[in-house]
């Protein structure tokens, strides 16, 4: 099973306290239980509400009542909420590793741009998704460049076991090419920068 980065907590565990958690950890706010099964999008209100109390015996979720409504959201002092903020935010995680391991690059150079892209961009992946992530390649590459991309590759699928696959232009490749390279047009649109100039990669692409 690959990670799925909009539902990190499906990592650890495949019930819907993750999906409670992720709603909770993601919005420091307080939520009836409708208004979490609409930011869920699935799960009953009934089996919402029992994870939710059960949350609550163990200390991490806090309750409050709001007219006829009970409110719920998590105890952010509860020692196990700085793991739980981390697990929700792993995207953010990704993102910030592969922008580390790009930027450390000298021979070659990093990347002119980068993004996340596809799926994991769009928060629509599912156990079978790969990692897409596109390189906008320097003019001075040079021969060891397949070697580091290679190596970020590597790095990718071990952070998250999923199967990485880098698309990548050179930056004539990439010159005025977006309505001609529907990959382009999705890494602009939907595209989540790792590295570089995301305007200058657009001005490009659009010629």
């Amino acid at each position: 099973m690959h990670m799925r980065l909009q539902s990190p907590f499906a990592t650890v565990t495949p019930t819907l306290d993750g999906d409670v958690l992720t709603a909770l950890a993601r919005a420091d706010q307080w939520f009836t239980v409708p208004q979490l099964a609409g930011v869920i999008g699935k799960g009953s209100p009934d089996g919402i509400r029992k994870v939710l109390i059960r949350l609550a015996a163990e200390g991490l979720v806090e309750l409050m009542s709001g007219g006829r409504s009970r409110l719920y959201r998590l105890n952010r002092d509860h020692l196990a909420a700085p793991a739980l903020l981390e697990l929700a935010d792993l995207r953010t995680t990704l993102i910030r590793r592969l922008h580390d391991e790009m930027s450390a690059w000298t021979h070659p150079p990093p990347p002119v741009y980068a993004a996340l892209f596809g799926s994991g961009a769009r928060g629509t992946m599912t156990v079978e998704s790969d990692l897409d992530l596109f390189l906008l390649r320097p003019d001075d590459a040079g021969d060891s460049w397949d070697d580091d991309v290679d190596s970020i590759k590597e790095a990718a699928s071990r952070w998250t076991g999923n199967d990485v696959q880098v698309l990548e232009f050179a930056a004539e490749e990439a010159r005025g090419n977006e309505s001609a390279e529907p990959a382009l047009q999705d890494v602009i649109h939907e595209g989540i920068t790792v590295l570089g100039d995301r305007l200058a990669f657009r001005r490009l692409a659009r010629g």
